[in-house]
């Protein structure tokens, strides 16, 4: 596969192939001894699907993007299809087939450890074979089978939420209107219908949150014969793990929260942080830029946000050529710029898109778009984005139009580098009309009793997790955090940072946790 495939594969989940630096050490004590209790058998009604045998075959047929296909052929990777209930109060109904992925261990296994990428809706079949490409030499490889799974809703599981057409997908229409508000209740109406149509029914919208997610992990590691679950999640996948350490504390063995969430903050506490966090990566960047050569960002790191305003705002009425026919607009470029700053590694990127525009061309930004947006060369795209937004309906607290369009100018507020300098139209929630009401509830994987001890890793510079949201989750579980010094999102096994990995092997593989002081750093 191409590196230039792999590394914007990585940075959707918030790494690069990059990021490999001057490695740290640290030192690891033993944890207490695990719980020992006995998962709680499956109900009568559930039992079939917690018995159910896997057909693994090869993993060409299971991919749905150009880049699955090349990654899928690989001979090792082995791949099959789970059946668990779409709704688990209804056994008998409509089920789901979730898609998952499997790396042998290389020696004698442990047993399984399952893996997501976060989004949420990003797929998690390639996100363990990048994995396994990458740690080829780890413990950690050596000692589990690998396991990815595309959550329900998401990738090459069934039924696939679907949204948009990619058509719709070009012209814009998920980031384009967000720029400046202006969702009326119509339009929310409408994209709800489209996805309730296009996905397979309302019914389908009803079942797609967390708390779904969480059990079909549960049916997974009992088919897998893992007494208790080992995890590793990343981002929104520190989310999924949490919840369900929450739904099943006594089926925890490990788990290992990358680039974690805050279980504490709502839907409008999250996004303040995230857009804090934003600018804080954006200023940072900028000021790297301004100590070289011909920065487009001008020479004054006290001035960067207000010179970027100067180049990009103008895409508002005139977008700027970006090769193929295609064109870079202002949303596009604001779009480019956040997945840049996933990690430093991307910053150069991002002076580069900027040179670009302020020169009339657009490529590199809409490169970086793309990649964050998985579009093809051929114009099609992955369902991740959109599933990100279908998921989220069950997860995120509902906002009235008012409490939305005061969110935009907060968040604006919070990151004015993204700021168009143009009134705020007020805006419908683009949940308003979702089919079930919201499921996760807030705060979530507090207070849980009898759970072994956890793993958090947080990144003191991560700008889309900030560090907090990682020591109040370690807090909540009652378990270790580790510190790592740096500016990047997600860290834990695709990172190549040997500091961080381990530690993340020693726990996994003989649950011994850090220090209470641990740390590592990139760079």
């Amino acid at each position: 596969m191409r590196i230039r495939a792999r590394t914007r594969r990585l940075t959707a989940f918030g790494a690069t192939l990059l990021m490999v630096g001057t490695l740290g050490a640290c030192s690891s004590e033993s944890s207490d001894e695990p719980t020992t209790t006995t998962p709680d058998a499956p109900s009568d009604d559930l039992r079939r699907f917690y018995e159910q045998e896997l057909a693994f075959e090869p993993c060409e047929p299971y991919a749905t993007t150009g880049a699955d296909t090349e990654l899928f052929a690989d001979e090792r990777f082995e791949c099959a299809r789970l059946e668990t209930p779409l709704d688990y109060t209804d056994p008998d109904g409509e089920t789901a087939s979730i898609a998952l992925l499997r790396l042998p261990a290389r020696g004698e296994p442990i047993g399984s450890l399952l893996t997501n990428p976060g989004g949420p809706g990003f797929p998690g079949m390639n996100f363990a074979a990048l994995i396994g490409l990458l740690g080829q030499d780890s413990p950690v490889t050596e000692r589990f089978d690998l396991i990815g799974f595309d959550p329900r809703g998401t990738g090459a599981s069934r039924p696939a939420l679907d949204c948009y057409s990619d058509a719709e997908r070009e012209a814009g229409v998920i980031s384009e209107p967000h720029v400046l508000g202006g969702w009326t209740p119509e339009d929310s109406r409408r994209w709800t219908d489209q996805c309730a149509e296009r996905s397979g029914g309302e019914h389908v919208l009803a079942h797609v949150g967390t708390r779904d997610a969480a059990r079909d992990m549960d049916v997974l590691r009992a088919v897998l014969g893992d007494d208790r679950l080992s995890y590793l999640g990343t981002s929104y996948g520190s989310r999924l793990g949490a919840v369900y350490a929450e739904m099943f504390p006594e089926n925890v063995r490990a788990l290992v929260l990358d680039g974690p969430m805050d279980p504490y903050a709502g839907t409008a506490e999250r996004r303040a942080q995230q857009f804090t966090g934003l600018q804080r990566s954006f200023d940072l960047m900028g000021a790297a830029c301004t100590a070289q050569p011909d920065c487009p960002l001008g020479t004054d790191p006290e001035a960067v946000t207000e010179r970027f305003q100067e180049i990009v705002r103008p895409l508002l009425d005139e977008p700027v050529p970006a090769g193929d026919g295609r064109e870079l607009t202002y949303a596009g470029a604001i779009d480019g710029v956040v997945a840049g700053l996933y990690a430093e590694t991307g910053w150069p990127l991002i002076t580069e898109g900027i040179r670009e525009v302020r020169d009339g061309r657009g490529e590199t930004l809409l490169g970086l778009h793309d990649g964050y947006y998985q579009r093809e060369a051929d114009g099609t795209y992955s369902n991740a984005i959109e599933a990100t937004q279908a998921i989220n309906c069950l997860d995120e607290e509902r906002l009235t139009p008012e409490e939305e369009t005061a969110l935009i100018h907060d968040a604006l507020e919070a990151a004015p580098f993204a700021d168009p300098g143009r009134p705020i139209a007020e805006s419908s929630g683009m949940c308003a009309f979702w089919p079930a009401e919201p499921t996760l509830g807030y705060p979530y994987g507090t207070g849980i009793e009898g759970l072994p001890a956890t793993l958090t890793v947080a990144v003191t510079g991560d700008g889309l997790t900030p560090y907090e949201g990682g020591v109040r989750l370690a807090e909540a579980l009652g378990g270790s955090l580790l510190t790592v010094e740096g500016e990047q999102h997600g860290i834990a096994l695709i990172g190549g940072n040997a500091c961080v990995d381990d530690i993340v092997a020693d726990y996994l593989i003989d649950l011994t946790l850090p220090p209470d002081d641990a740390r590592c750093a990139i760079g």
